[in-house]
């Protein structure tokens, strides 16, 4: 069985798996980040690595968690906290929901983006504590850069 990618079968980060003409820009010396630590929670080490190559070429330190207990002990512990925390909802042991709330209970103004690919921003329309973005599984390089950046801003 042949399991390479076929022309236009898509991808995570390019999900029409289009030819890319030209490599993503990277930001000039100034524009890049001031090493802001990220952390980064997904139970899939691949959209881990996703997520660091993306990230630390634009200046950020990236810290990732397979496992979102091991991640809520390191966040209770950081200090100072992480800049950000980047996690997706659909995991194991604690759903993403359950994280952000464990965590914002520890740091009420921690910046949260929430992803993923099995449900949509319905999943905390409701909830007592939002995380302050929702992207959507698939996505690509820049709409994460520029999410991060954001609510970075903010």
């Amino acid at each position: 069985m042949d399991h390479l990618p076929r022309p236009h079968s898509g991808c995570l980060l390019n999900p029409v798996h289009e030819p890319v003409s030209e490599p993503i820009a990277q930001p000039a010396e100034t524009e890049k980040a001031t090493g802001d630590l990220i952390y980064v929670v997904d139970d899939e080490p691949m959209l881990l690595e996703l997520a660091r190559i993306i990230l630390e070429p634009l200046g950020y330190n990236v810290q990732t968690f397979r496992d979102p207990v091991t991640a809520l002990q390191a966040f209770s512990a950081a200090r100072p906290r992480p800049a950000l925390l980047i996690t997706d909802y659909a995991m194991h042991e604690l759903d993403g929901m359950n994280l952000i709330n464990a965590c914002r209970r520890l740091a009420p103004a921690q910046k949260i983006l929430l992803i993923s690919g099995a449900a949509g921003p319905e999943i905390y329309a409701k909830a007592h504590v939002k995380p302050d973005r929702f992207l959507a599984k698939p996505y690509n390089a820049k709409q994460l850069a520029g999410l991060v950046k954001a609510i970075l801003v903010d």
